[in-house]
């Protein structure tokens, strides 16, 4: 296998007593979309930052197509491209003056009117920043970030606070990344968008990774293959799921009790006999395939979006 195309390793950057990236080790390699999943504020942020040359780490190594953000200037500037989790432009540039200012700031670049057509911008090209919707910027964003025809493109938390259908066009132009074989890194917190685009995950939290793998590698390594939630009259004693027949791990989370369990309908019926036995009742029970929720749950005791 090649050498990366990202290596992070042992990485440190604490902003006073916050301590925001403790000990991040991954490696990307060549044309992989690779998510960092995680709540806000685990670090996955000032991680990307300092691969993109923004920040300076306080300990640690980090390489971006074999070099030093920090150290390779100009030639690094040329093989990367990203947006940032808000860009803001001056309310009357327009679309195209926008995109082709960013243009002359590359030795080489790609014909922007191209990039208007490819980000259906066309239309806006002569409209100023501040007339675009919520999705047209964000599309802008990724057209800036792709005008220099970049080998490694960064996107921090690329579809945050837009509306689904923008999201599924967000994910139309990074599914088309991956087809041209570009190295992506995405942050996010959303557990579909890990799902569906990467390719491997890490999972953040606290400034750690807890996790990483393929998401199909990392739904298997959950404690069981079902999880089940079920919402009761009262209050189960302290323990009981504990002991109900095929339960392997439970936690009582939002006022619901969720377990995973290796036989479910075994599960279920015990969890109905023990109910009558103690006169409690059933309010709802619902049953989720094993999802990077779950691996996140059975991780921290908490969900993601806490």
């Amino acid at each position: 296998m090649s050498a990366p195309v990202i290596e992070v390793e042992d990485l440190y950057k604490s902003y006073g007593p916050v301590e925001a990236v403790r000990g991040v080790s991954f490696a990307v390699q060549e044309g992989e979309v690779f998510g960092l999943l995680g709540p806000n504020g685990a670090g996955k942020t000032s991680t990307v930052e300092i691969l993109e040359g923004l920040r300076t780490p306080d300990k640690g190594k980090v390489r971006v197509c074999g070099l030093d953000p920090q150290k390779a200037g100009y030639h690094f500037k040329e093989r990367v491209g990203g947006i940032l989790q808000q860009t803001n432009l001056p309310d009357k540039i327009r679309v195209k003056e926008a995109i082709d200012l960013f243009a002359e700031l590359y030795q080489k670049h790609v014909d922007t009117s191209e990039l208007l057509t490819r980000f259906s911008l066309t239309e806006k090209s002569s409209a100023f920043y501040k007339e675009l919707s919520g999705g047209q910027k964000q599309r802008l964003a990724l057209a800036m970030a792709l005008v220099n025809d970049p080998q490694v493109v960064f996107l921090d938390e690329p579809t945050a606070g837009l509306d689904p259908q923008v999201r599924r066009e967000i994910y139309d132009i990074i599914e088309g990344l991956k087809r041209a074989k570009k190295t992506v890194l995405i942050t996010t917190h959303y557990i579909e968008e890990a799902e569906k685009l990467c390719d491997r995950v890490a999972i953040v939290d606290a400034g750690k990774v807890i996790a990483h793998g393929t998401p199909r590698e990392l739904k298997r390594s959950g404690a069981g293959s079902t999880r089940i939630e079920v919402r009761l009259a009262r209050p189960l004693a302290n323990g009981t799921l504990a002991h109900i027949e095929g339960v392997a791990d439970w936690r009582e989370i939002d006022g619901a009790y969720s377990m995973h369990s290796t036989h479910p309908p075994r599960t279920i019926v015990a969890l109905v006999k023990q109910l009558e036995a103690e006169g409690n009742e059933l309010q709802s029970l619902e049953m989720f395939s094993p999802s990077l929720e779950d691996v996140f749950v059975e991780l921290t005791g908490r969900r993601l979006r806490e």
